[in-house]
């Protein structure tokens, strides 16, 4: 009897990871044709317009066919790689010939009782208009599967594909199977988990809808064995050095040409868009800022403040954000389309981060609600997330205000270009030993220099420099974050 090969074999799709995105780009295979897959084993890691994000299989199986090589861009809803679901049951169809694609199952009745949608499950709520495709797909291991006979089949639209993938993920995967206890988690916390060997069907979720977070991880593994080590707060971060390979240059090579893609080709189109939307004033002031370095080394020995590393960055974030309570008319954003200013209430507070694929910058949600611990672990989890090249799109949107540290570099100041959407952006120089006139006499003292930018059509030079003016204050008598707060 021969088996139905639609049911054994599994077609895993390219999906949207990022509001609407129509397609993405395959960094690295982390499994080869021959490899044994289990659900939720991250399988590739690809590049959007907005972030590096590593999709997981929804299958138990061995990998069949990779249909597309490292550094392809794949369209949304584009078969990426087929899954036997059920191996030693027969012989494999040619692998030149397409898997037959999964049924689709039917839309859900009602969207009550559906299980959260994570990376690499879902969609955008609304359907995107694709863009031609670029070529027909290319096997991933040259001569393993041949020569393709025929085109991959016809994407689904994308409510389908959302359908198939809510069905799959409450089936557990496996053609209709009884639904698996499978504890919900984002692939970065599903890695957290396995390097510190804890099973997250033990461990209680507190994450939304019951999704296990990094805390809950963490909670686990220092209840099983030692206390697990709190990300480090550093300051915005630098290219990776792990991962910033330089490019190989042949020899006698005069130029070297390098396709401007994924989130450098975005950054670099929302900072033109910036620069020539909204009109930028930018105003400096050069502090003295002493006492807040005494602070810093007074924190760091705090039991308040065990396990978080304390920088400068720190209070310069805790004192833009009092300095943002004290004026909130900076905290706002322009809409062109209704000719309004919308004051926001809350501050998403922005870190520029460079990375070896560009300029990032995530923000810390509802960061003016947060006491100084609480930003101190924020913001280590921001950079060390941003160091592993694992920043999420929804973790890049929203932003209010943004600071960028130039000083990481070596460098006095500079004049920032503010994040599209935002008001303000703060640049903070390097921090340097220099002769200063304190009371009354020469003194080598520590001394660094802020530029604040700002939009002219929201803030006028009154209102930037009241704020500049604050954040300089309170980091040259840093009681203020008391007082003032």
């Amino acid at each position: 009897m021969t088996q139905d090969t639609s049911l054994r074999f599994r077609e895993f799709k390219m999906p949207d990871v990022g509001e609407g995105l129509t397609e993405a780009e395959i960094l690295k295979w982390y499994v080869q044709p021959g490899d044994t897959v289990t659900d939720g084993q991250v399988v590739c890691e690809v590049e959007t317009a907005k972030a590096a994000v590593e999709l997981p299989i929804p299958y138990d199986g061995v990998v069949h066919e990779l249909r597309f090589e490292e550094g392809t861009t794949v369209d949304v809803g584009t078969s990426i790689i087929t899954i036997d679901v059920a191996p030693g049951s027969g012989d494999a169809p040619a692998a030149a010939a397409p898997a037959a694609e999964v049924p689709e199952p039917a839309e859900p009745a009602a969207p009550q009782g559906r299980q959260p949608v994570l990376v690499g499950y879902g969609v955008a709520e609304s359907s995107t208009k694709r863009r031609p495709r670029k070529g027909a797909a290319v096997p991933a291991v040259p001569g393993a599967a041949g020569a393709a006979a025929a085109p991959p089949a016809a994407a689904p639209a994308p409510e389908q594909y959302a359908a198939a993938a809510i069905q799959a993920e409450m089936n557990g995967h496996t053609g209709g199977a009884a639904p698996a206890a499978r504890p919900l988690a984002k692939p970065p916390v599903r890695k957290l988990a396995k390097d510190l060997g804890i099973d997250l069907a033990t461990i209680v979720p507190t994450g939304p809808e019951g999704t296990v977070t990094r805390d809950d991880v963490h909670a686990a593994a220092q209840a099983a064995t030692a206390p697990a080590p709190v990300a480090p707060v550093a300051e915005p971060v630098s290219a990776a050095p792990a991962a910033a390979a330089p490019v190989a240059v042949p020899a006698g090579a005069r130029e070297t040409r390098i396709p401007i893609k994924g989130v450098r080709k975005v950054t670099a189109a929302a900072m033109v868009g910036s620069a020539f939307t909204a009109p930028h004033v930018t105003e400096f002031i050069t502090l003295d800022v002493t006492r807040t370095m005494k602070l810093v080394d007074e924190l760091k020995a705090d039991k308040d403040m065990a396990g978080l590393r304390v920088n400068p960055l720190l209070l310069i974030a805790k004192a833009l954000l009092v300095a943002i309570k004290r004026n909130p008319a900076v905290n706002a954003a322009w809409d062109e389309a209704n000719q309004e200013i919308v004051q926001k209430h809350y501050v998403n507070l922005g870190i520029a981060a460079a990375t070896p694929r560009g300029l990032i910058v995530p923000n810390i949600k509802d960061a003016h609600d947060k006491t100084l611990p609480e930003l101190a672990q924020a913001l280590g989890e921001l950079v060390a997330t941003a160091r592993e090249g694992k920043t999420t799109p929804a973790a890049m949107q929203g932003g209010t205000v943004t600071i960028t540290n130039v000083g990481v570099f070596g460098v006095d100041t500079g004049t920032p270009i503010l994040n599209p959407g935002e008001s303000a952006i703060l640049a903070v120089g390097a921090i340097k030993l220099q002769p200063w006139v304190h009371k009354g006499k020469v003194k080598p003292r520590q001394v660094t220099t802020l530029a604040l930018s700002f939009d002219h059509r929201l803030v006028d030079g009154e209102l930037g420099s009241k704020v500049l003016a604050d954040v300089a204050a309170i980091l040259e008598q840093p009681k203020r974050l008391i007082t003032w707060a």
